[in-house]
């Protein structure tokens, strides 16, 4: 693995280089993005996205799989917000393809193999060429099934007139205003200098991106260059990132605000444990005390409920059997 940059003398290439180092080391194939055919204006590795769908759904038409494939593609890219949070519903939740042969029932489509995270194809490819308002290249994607849905931004530390800032602008502002047809894909978002690198949606403020310093609970924390490494294999393992993309990720059904929460390290750690610890003490074969998580004031405890009540709501259904969830809150600004 190229570490050079360890050494605190590196570029943006050679942090590129080592991150996608990391991700080769997780399983992740590496491509080259000059050696992919494709138009600048074209988003979605094709190739990708149909070899997923006729592997999991192999009686699927031609023209089936590219009325899918237009489902996804034909999302409006503006109003941005608009435009990324119905490609994230439709992503997380798949739809009901109506068949061309009106004698076969219709098909649920899943753009994401969630159950099996090995059967998807994941793949990160660096300085990937857009055509928008401007010619932009992220400096990486991680495409799942072909659906670039992270994009990576760097800077190096050792230049002073720049810092993870200044890639967080060029996320937040130059690129959802040039490349918005790439940006509606992009549901998480990283910056990093390989000292300092925080995740969150391309909505949120720099305030609340936020360090990934933990894989597991019984973990001290990392900082530094052992955040970027944590970060990788805490956040991105092929299983965390498709466990984020399907039960941490939240859009407020109503908001006056572009809001998209991404949930923190102890709030994944905490609503895993607590889903784990509740599922063991269930009656009747325990003693259905599920226990008491505790938190100080600001740490996201709210949210914590939120992503712990879709894991009983959603998951392990055999065992939960759509449970009866009450909330109860002490602030009128928490119910909504």
């Amino acid at each position: 693995m190229y570490l050079d940059f360890i050494k605190g003398q590196f570029n943006e290439s050679e942090l590129e280089e080592a991150i996608i180092s990391l991700f080769r080391e997780q399983g992740y194939d590496h491509v080259q993005s000059e050696i992919i055919h494709r138009r600048f204006e074209e988003i979605l590795l094709i190739d990708d996205l149909k070899s997923y769908l006729s592997a999991h759904y192999p009686d699927l038409a031609d023209s089936e799989i590219k009325k899918i494939i237009g489902r996804l593609e034909n999302i409006p890219s503006a109003p941005l917000y608009q435009g990324n949070r119905e490609t994230f519903l439709l992503v997380n939740e798949g739809f009901d393809l109506i068949r061309d042969d009106p004698g076969k029932l219709a098909q649920h489509i899943n753009f994401i193999n969630y159950e099996e995270p090995g059967k998807n194809i994941f793949k990160v490819v660096n300085q990937y060429s857009i055509q928008g308002e401007h010619l932009r290249r992220p400096d990486l994607l991680l495409f799942i099934n072909g659906i670039p849905v992270v994009i990576f931004e760097f800077k190096s530390a050792i230049k002073e007139n720049t810092n993870i800032h200044d890639a967080w602008e060029q996320i937040t502002i130059r690129y959802c205003r040039d490349i918005p047809k790439l940006l509606k894909y992009c549901f998480l978002s990283v910056i990093s200098d390989g000292t300092n690198t925080r995740m969150g949606s391309i909505f949120t403020p720099y305030e609340y991106y936020y360090a990934w310093n933990k894989i597991n609970d019984n973990e001290k924390v990392s900082n530094g260059i052992a955040a970027l490494l944590t970060m990788i294999k805490g956040a991105f393992s092929k299983d965390r990132v498709i466990a984020i993309l399907r039960d941490f990720i939240y859009y407020p059904d109503e908001s006056t605000s572009e809001t998209a929460i991404i949930a923190r390290y102890p709030q994944f750690i905490a609503a895993n444990k607590m889903f784990e610890n509740i599922k063991e003490h269930l009656k009747p074969n325990g003693d259905g005390k599920g226990g008491t998580y505790f938190g100080a004031t600001g740490c996201g405890k709210t949210y914590t409920m939120l992503f712990l009540s879709r894991l009983l709501g959603q998951r392990d259904r055999d065992t939960f059997r759509n449970p009866t969830i009450v909330i109860i809150t002490d602030r009128e600004d928490l119910d909504r």
